[in-house]
């Protein structure tokens, strides 16, 4: 049998194979072996159709589906990248600037997809040139392929906001975050903790969560608190938590295209802006660089007096090459975060304010600390887990030193995560559990207790403020409810995911909202709010 497969035919059919079983492969569940069995199965269909392909004789021609084909090909890459392809953190970065991006394994990727891609689209060439039954129904193959694919549906839907008969739903909702003076104010530390979800909360996950768990019997731990669109990216997960809105990209309300943003979301009064009014001192810390996403600008233009990231804050290491793709190890940056809270505190000029983001739980593989090694032993290199262990861990040593130092007395601690897990090792575990981000808020007299409710991300923006004893206006800011105060009903809980998701497609209205200075002039005359 395998003597009369013809090689010239068999071959590029099997390519081909490959191709749609590593989609299947990373769009589904199936196991890698299955990669395999498709690439097969193609390989003998192409041979069998060799006798076809001596009718029709060759045609030069250029097949109508190439261009779908890369398109589908750019799906794959980002859907193998990030596990679920969100395109508005496509949008944003690339207006807001990816420069000094950490991501130096998914370059490589991305150049082997590439040469994956052209031995693709050779394949298919050939076969469609020498085969006129593929010929006849090829421009069908390129319709199907471009309605099927993701990236247009859903460039569709965000095209079809721009003709919706109602695009202000959301922004009616939006209140405008008002909070008034107190005495004795608290200080505030917020840790991001990178993709660690409360999901790693789980049996399945062993004890990496155990850490977290721990820490969180000494305050409030929030549960539910599920993942809306446009806040599922770093920049948009701390935008969400201390703007209260969804990170809507700029998209073409901007009116410099073809230059990054010079502001982020400069629209809307977010936490900074609030407790900077108040006498705050704030300071922010990170381990990657402000540059990317647009992360310093957006510090640096809502009341945060002190931005550090990796070109500040690396010449202070005592080694300078303890770094990775990504920037500072944790251990080290929370050295510096002692040391800021220290030299504020030291001030004694008013309360403070410090916000930091880890990096251990980065996807893929996360990267822990050398603390981490010597306290958890060899890593694999590979398992998230041990990753997630080690970000929990430092996060509760900090917490703990500072508290044992005196340094948070009179002070909110909130611990989140920044968003859900990306792609990780155990990918295919957490995707069949409900999955939702941590929050737990420590100290300033709040009572150790669990509260569980329907809620996201926009929701931590007014319970932050009503934590701190600077309750907003009925407890709301900006699409949030604080989850503290039960006499108002958070978005999830009166409309569901799926129509907040559904709604955030077609608001154009909150997009010029939050992008104001920037864009044309939002509508001034709004109907009245309708469910």
């Amino acid at each position: 049998m395998f003597a009369r497969l013809q090689p010239a035919t068999w071959l590029p059919a099997t390519v081909l194979g490959l191709g749609l079983g590593y989609t299947l492969i990373t769009l589904t569940r199936l196991p890698w072996w299955s990669l395999f069995c498709v690439a097969a199965l193609a390989g003998v269909l192409g041979a069998r159709r060799h006798s076809g392909m001596a009718l029709g004789g060759y045609r030069k021609a250029w097949p109508w589906s190439l261009v779908p084909l890369c398109l589908w090909g750019l799906y794959v890459y980002l859907a193998d990248s990030f596990g679920n392809v969100d395109l508005g953190a496509v949008f944003f970065h690339l207006q807001a600037g990816i420069k000094d991006h950490g991501g130096s394994e998914r370059i490589v990727a991305a150049g082997l997809y590439t040469l994956s891609m052209l031995g693709l689209l050779y394949a298919f060439t050939w076969l469609v040139r020498r085969d006129y039954r593929l010929r006849r129904i090829e421009p069908l193959i390129a319709v199907a392929l471009l309605i099927s694919n993701p990236l247009i549906f859903g460039i569709g839907q965000r095209s079809a906001a721009v003709v919706t008969d109602d695009g202000g739903w959301l922004d009616r909702h939006y209140q405008k975050p008002v909070i008034q003076p107190q005495k004795n104010p608290p200080n505030l530390l917020v840790l991001y903790l990178e993709s660690l979800e409360r999901t790693y909360g789980e049996p399945t996950f062993g004890d990496a969560y155990d850490d977290l768990r721990a820490l969180g019997k000494k305050g409030v731990v929030f549960e539910g608190v599920e993942q809306i669109n446009n806040t599922g990216w770093t920049m948009a997960g701390m935008i969400g938590s201390q703007c209260g809105t969804p990170l809507m990209p700029a998209g073409l309300v901007h009116d410099r295209q073809f230059e990054p943003l010079a502001e982020v979301v400069p629209g809307v009064d977010c936490l900074g802006d609030l407790l900077a009014e108040q006498g705050y001192r704030l300071s922010y810390l990170g381990g990657a660089s402000t540059a990317f996403a647009g992360k310093g600008r957006f510090y640096e233009g809502h009341g945060f007096d002190n931005v550090l990231g990796l070109n500040k804050l690396k010449p202070r290491l005592d080694n300078p090459d303890y770094v990775n793709d990504w920037g500072l190890y944790d251990d080290a940056l929370y050295d510096f975060t002692a040391d800021e809270i220290k030299r504020l505190e030291a001030a004694g000029d008013g309360p403070w304010g410090v916000v930091n983001i880890s990096l251990a739980g980065h996807a893929p593989t996360g990267f822990p600390a050398q603390s981490c090694r010597e306290r958890q032993g060899e890593w694999d290199g590979k398992d998230i887990l041990y990753s997630v262990k080690c970000s929990a861990w430092l996060a509760r040593n900090l917490v703990e030193r500072l508290e044992d130092d005196g340094l948070l007395d009179n002070t909110l601690v909130v611990v989140a995560s920044d968003h859900l897990a990306m792609r990780v090792s155990v990918w295919d575990e957490l995707t069949s559990l409900p999955r939702e981000n941590t929050l737990m808020l420590l100290g300033n007299g709040l009572e150790p207790r669990r509260i569980s409710r329907r809620a996201s991300i926009v929701d931590l923006f007014p319970t932050i403020l009503d934590a701190m004893g600077y309750p907003p206006r009925q407890h709301k800011a900006g699409l949030g409810v604080s989850l503290l105060e039960n006499s108002t009903s958070t978005l999830l809980e009166r409309y569901g995911k799926e129509k907040i998701n559904a709604r955030l497609l077609e608001d154009n209205a909150l997009q010029h909202r939050l992008w104001e200075g920037l864009a044309p002039q939002r509508r001034e005359n709004q109907a009245p709010l309708r469910d």
